[in-house]
Formats: C-alpha cells, sequence, structure tokens
C-alpha cells in the first residue's frame, strides 16, 4: 500500500481539468495537482510522487521532493511560529509542524533545527521532532567500509560527535581523529570508517588506508612547491598543524610523506620537508 509521507510510484487512473487522479490503493484516488503533472501524462502512466496533507487537510500528490520525509532527519529553519508550535520550511507548500511537546528547546524563527520526520499515529499527519531520542533512525542500512556519505553533526559526546548518516542512520566521529570544531546542524562529508559486529558504525573525515595516499601526496607536493620548495612540518608536528594545512590527520599525513620519500620526490630534514632534485 501506498505511504505517507514517503515517495511512491503510483497509477494515473484519470484525467481532470486541474490534474489527474491516482491509484492510492486502500487510500483512494489522489489527485495530482496540474502543476506537478508530467507532460504527457495519460491513464495507465506511472508516476514518482511524494503523499502528504495539503493545507486543507486533503491527502494529496506532488512530483515536488521535500528535504526529508518519514523516517529521515534534516536541518530545517523555522518559518513561522504559532499557538500550536513551530512550521518548518521543508520544501513543500504546507510547512511541517513540530508541535510544542516535541521540541527539544523552544524554536524560534529563523533559526535552524535538526529535526526527525515521523507519521503521527493519532492524526495520520505528517510532523517533525527535536527530540531525536524518541525516534532512533535504523542503526545499519546498506553501508560498507571506506563508503563516501553525508553526515549531520547531532550531537556532542565524551567520546566524539554523534552524526547522522545519509539521514537514516546514527554513526560516531571520535574526538582523537577530529582535529576541527564541530557544531550540532553541520553538514560535512565523510566515509564509513568501520561497521562494527553490533551494527554501530565508526565514521571518519577522510579516506582511510593507502587508497587516498596517492591524492594526499600530490597535495603535499603542491604545498611544499608553493613554499619555495621547503615546507617547515614533519612527523613530529602536532596534529592541529597538520590538520590545518591539509585537513588531513597525523597518522595519513605520515603515511603521504612515506610514500613521497620511498619514491624519492621528497628528502626528509630535521626541521621540514624539501623536494627532491627531480621534483623542484
Amino acid at each position: 500500500m501506498p505511504e505517507i509521507g514517503k515517495y511512491n510510484t503510483l497509477v494515473v487512473v484519470k484525467t481532470v481539468d486541474f490534474g489527474v487522479y491516482l491509484d492510492g490503493e486502500d487510500l483512494g484516488e489522489i489527485l495530482l495537482p496540474r502543476r506537478y503533472v508530467p507532460e504527457g501524462c495519460r491513464p495507465g502512466d506511472r508516476v514518482e510522487v511524494f503523499l502528504y496533507h495539503d493545507s486543507e487537510d486533503r491527502l494529496i500528490a506532488t512530483t515536488l521532493r521535500p528535504y526529508a520525509g518519514v523516517g529521515e532527519l534534516a536541518l530545517l529553519k523555522v518559518a513561522t511560529v504559532s499557538s500550536f508550535g513551530a512550521f518548518l520550511e521543508w520544501g513543500l507548500p504546507k510547512d511541517l509542524l513540530v508541535p510544542f511537546g516535541e521540541q527539544q528547546q523552544r524554536m524560534k524563527a529563523d533559526r535552524y533545527y535538526l529535526v526527525y520526520v515521523y507519521l503521527d499515529k493519532t492524526s495520520g499527519r505528517i510532523a517533525a521532532s527535536s527530540r531525536l531520542e524518541k525516534f532512533p533512525p535504523a542503526q545499519q542500512a546498506d553501508f560498507e567500509a571506506g563508503q563516501a556519505v553525508d553526515l549531520i553533526i547531532a550531537d556532542e559526546t565524551d567520546m566524539g560527535y554523534k552524526a547522522v548518516i545519509n539521514r537514516a542512520a546514527w554513526g560516531m566521529l571520535y574526538h582523537n581523529e577530529v582535529f576541527q570544531k564541530m557544531r550540532r546542524g553541520q553538514q560535512v562529508r565523510g566515509f564509513i570508517k568501520n561497521i562494527r559486529r553490533d551494527g554501530k558504525i565508526d565514521l571518519c573525515l577522510q579516506k582511510s588506508g593507502y587508497e587516498k595516499v596517492p591524492d594526499l601526496s600530490e597535495k603535499i607536493l603542491e604545498a611544499v612547491r608553493a613554499r619555495g620548495g621547503f615546507l617547515d612540518v614533519t612527523d613530529k608536528s602536532s596534529a592541529e598543524r597538520i590538520y590545518s594545512l591539509f585537513g588531513i590527520s597525523k597518522k595519513t599525513f605520515k603515511k603521504a610523506i612515506g610514500a613521497l620519500y620511498k619514491s624519492r620526490r621528497i628528502t626528509l630534514e630535521k626541521d621540514g620537508i624539501a623536494l627532491s632534485r627531480h621534483n623542484e
């Protein structure tokens, strides 16, 4: 059966002046307004649509893509606040309600909040909550080690930063591998470092292993060339300085300069690294 708050591929059953009706099975026929109907659409065609309730509480279909659907997390901006709660901009004509009881802290207009989108079982309406602990996403989806993912920083703990992976799963960035201050709601690109036996996911901000060494080696060489052939950084430099220069961990930096040294592209000096003669 089609699901409210998610994308569904539905069959066109009839056309009318103001749009087309889609077969919603147990949900009945659902209107796709004319402004969203694909050109040349006719009965029997299949259309991918998102289902939600419009401002008049009618179940309706749209080809617009909201910033998040049911079961997903997103960083959304508060459009207005009323006696019912806060209303968020989420890419559809009708704003998304966050009831006061679902606000971790009282929301204010024009500010951004990390929220979980859910389907209210009582009303059957889509709503959002900033009480993320109430709606944990799946721990492990179809991820694999080394995969590039989109992250949203959710919270800071003693171990590191709890992050949302691709709006659908939880992961952890550990303090000893993050050399910059992260803030709640920040969106960054990251990588799956490890998937544990218990399903928990470890994350990192750079690719793991030697896969990234060639690219980083070139980046380091360019930095040395830009400074006249010598750069005052070594494997004894602080992790913070290395990260500020190259955006990588100290461990990864050591691998990259080790590869450069073995290939005789740099020489290792007491106070830094220098280009070898054939790289000058």
